[in-house]
């Protein structure tokens, strides 16, 4: 029996009374015994995980906190982890390009904004994926090739993208040097898809993206690479999956966050 007052425990009499568990003497005094408590409702496993997750999520994950990581996190030239292709292409001559991360604050919580590209375009299939593309030859920075790109994928507006800061570049097995660049847009937006090359745009909350469950690494063997590198592949989420490339960056921004759980 637990006092949940600052007075003497009463002794059982004839005048109490029992209710949900709280026993109410005839002096007052109110005490708790957990046996005769109604019995706690089971949470989902999902829910439950979900929670455990949040709890050990950092307590202020702002735009300020997010930017300072990825400031942190930056290194100028240094190529991230990119699923085996960087000794593949080891003193290669690559291509420039760079994509742009959304990130949106949408049902209290943050979620990554993708789209899902077109059996028109020459790589990358109804595939998963980042707005972004080539760099521009009067393009002299990643920020500038991700906002354009952007723009003529889904119709976002520069001026509607607060930039945050950059990933580590990361290789591709066509042959790019991908500098991923991270900002915050609003949400709902009203998108503009460019029709040959976006089929839709959807989200994926941030924390279900760090749910160890919700994707594999699984070895795979590009051609012309002599041994196999681990792919990251996401479990299907909005009837869509997630892997390669854009899962690798996925990755490798909830590792600057301290979010992803291995």
């Amino acid at each position: 029996m637990i006092a949940a007052s600052s007075r003497e425990p009463c002794d059982s009499s004839p005048g109490e009374k029992i209710k949900r568990g709280v026993k109410i003497c005839s002096d007052d005094a109110v005490l708790f015994d957990p046996s005769d408590a109604p019995p706690i409702p089971d949470i989902p496993p999902a829910l439950r995980r979900a929670n455990e997750l949040m709890a050990t999520m950092p307590p202020d994950l702002t735009e300020a906190y997010i930017a300072e990581c990825l400031r942190l996190a930056y290194q100028q030239g240094v190529v991230a982890s990119t699923d085996g292709y960087a000794e593949m292409y080891a003193g290669a001559l690559l291509k420039c390009a760079a994509v742009l991360i959304p990130l949106v604050w949408w049902k209290d919580e943050w979620h990554l904004v993708f789209t899902c590209r077109t059996e028109a375009i020459e790589h990358h299939k109804g595939q998963v994926s980042f707005p972004g593309g080539s760099c521009n030859a009067d393009e002299t920075t990643p920020e500038q090739t991700a906002l354009r790109e952007a723009e003529e994928e889904i119709g976002l507006k520069s001026g509607d993208v607060r930039l945050l800061g950059r990933l580590n570049e990361v290789l591709t097995i066509t042959c790019y040097r991908v500098t991923p660049v991270v900002g915050v847009m609003p949400w709902p937006y009203e998108v503009r898809l460019e029709a040959a090359e976006v089929e839709r745009v959807f989200t994926i909350p941030l924390i279900w993206l760090s749910q160890r469950e919700n994707w594999e690494e699984q070895p795979a063997t590009p051609v012309g690479v002599p041994r196999p590198f681990l792919v990251i592949s996401y479990h299907p989420y909005d009837g869509e999956v997630l892997w390669g490339a854009s899962a690798r960056m996925t990755h490798n921004f909830l590792s600057v966050l301290g979010l992803l759980n291995k």
